[in-house]
């Protein structure tokens, strides 16, 4: 029995010793991450995503010491998650990193959509995505946006300003009046009141639904209609210039952000800060060249004046007052983050073509 007893605890004593040879506090890790979005990689957004945030990530983790490291799967296009869906499968885990079009997830994600919401802003896309981290920052309810779906927000996204690519000629508000236009989500308000049909669609379908005549135009901004060549089918653009916006975001699941260690969640946050400044400048530069690729291909462009842009505003309801109202009905701070929006355009030297708020 004393035997025994001496046997167990050396064989105990040498498990214990073993363990101590291949244990660490602070093992390596691979993790397994999944990012996705609902737009294929000829968006820079998921361009960018692609060939800067990840590859950045990576870069980062192995100047750390490379203890820790990440296997990427990347499902572009809608293969994973399709467009409006890319929120619920963060939040599920579905997927662990995800561009988010607050756009199309305007019933859940209502304050994030206020841009869309006061149109004939800014053309400036740097200052829309600081007025939404500003917001974000000093309003709860705008980061809980992200924070209640189970995600941790990254990056914003802003898109170079918006204008009609059409079947037909626009020189002013008044030609698109019994026409049908393609308008995604809030931008629909947009053509309120101006005798236009909204039809609601998305990047994915414009070119087709041009050119098969469920609509004859399309309300969307340049590097879009550039990348998947709406001019071909709609060759006459308008650049109304009803602003610059923001679509949305970068977000990582919050229980796969939770599992990393303190200073992995840096290199995301830290990463994720440069994305939304390079994707700023990348949208704003290929804004430039999409006009011109455009023109070189015959599209005939109008710019279209201050004037008649001011006319166009006049024309609408009072979109953005509505907006805020219903959002306070709904217990949000409508009023707080319409004020907030537009105090930071005019904190910026915006001079508004309509002032929403008074």
């Amino acid at each position: 029995m004393k035997n025994f007893k001496h046997i167990i605890m050396v064989i105990t004593m040498t498990f214990l010793m073993l363990s101590g040879m291949f244990y660490t506090p602070a093992m390596a890790k691979t993790y397994k991450m999944t990012s996705a979005a609902g737009h294929p990689p000829i968006f820079l957004w998921v361009t960018l995503t692609r060939d800067f945030f990840i590859p950045e990530v990576d870069k980062r983790l192995a100047a750390a010491g490379g203890k820790d490291k990440i296997i990427w799967n990347q499902a572009y296009g809608g293969t994973i998650a399709k467009l409006g869906g890319v929120l619920e499968a963060v939040e599920e885990g579905i997927v662990d990193l995800g561009f988010v079009g607050t756009i199309f997830e305007a019933p859940k994600m209502p304050l994030h959509n206020v841009s869309y919401m006061t149109p004939f802003g800014t053309s400036d896309i740097f200052k829309i995505v600081d007025i939404m981290a500003e917001l974000q920052e000093n309003i709860p309810a705008v980061a809980n946006e992200w924070t209640k779906y189970n995600q941790v927000y990254l990056g914003g996204v802003g898109l170079d300003t918006y204008g009609l690519l059409t079947k037909f000629p626009v020189n002013t508000v008044d030609d698109i009046k019994g026409h049908k236009i393609a308008a995604p989500g809030p931008s629909a308000n947009w053509i309120k009141g101006t005798g236009a049909v909204a039809v609601a669609a998305n990047l994915n379908t414009y070119y087709n639904g041009i050119k098969t005549g469920v609509f004859e135009g399309a309300l969307t901004f340049m590097t879009a209609g550039a990348a998947i060549k709406v001019y071909e089918v709609a060759p006459n653009i308008c650049m109304v210039n009803f602003g610059a916006q923001f679509a949305g975001g970068l977000s990582v699941n919050k229980d796969v952000f939770d599992s990393f260690p303190p200073y992995m969640q840096k290199i995301f946050r830290e990463v994720g800060a440069q994305y939304s400044v390079k994707l700023a400048q990348a949208q704003t530069d290929k804004a430039k060249g999409a006009m011109e690729t455009m023109k070189k291909a015959g599209a005939n462009i109008k710019y279209l004046s201050d004037k008649e842009r001011t006319r166009w505003a006049g024309k609408l309801p009072e979109v953005p007052m509505n907006w805020a109202a219903s959002m306070e009905k709904k217990g949000l701070p409508g009023k707080k983050v319409l004020k907030g929006f537009l105090d930071g355009l005019r904190k910026r030297g915006v001079v508004l073509v309509r002032e929403w708020d008074k």
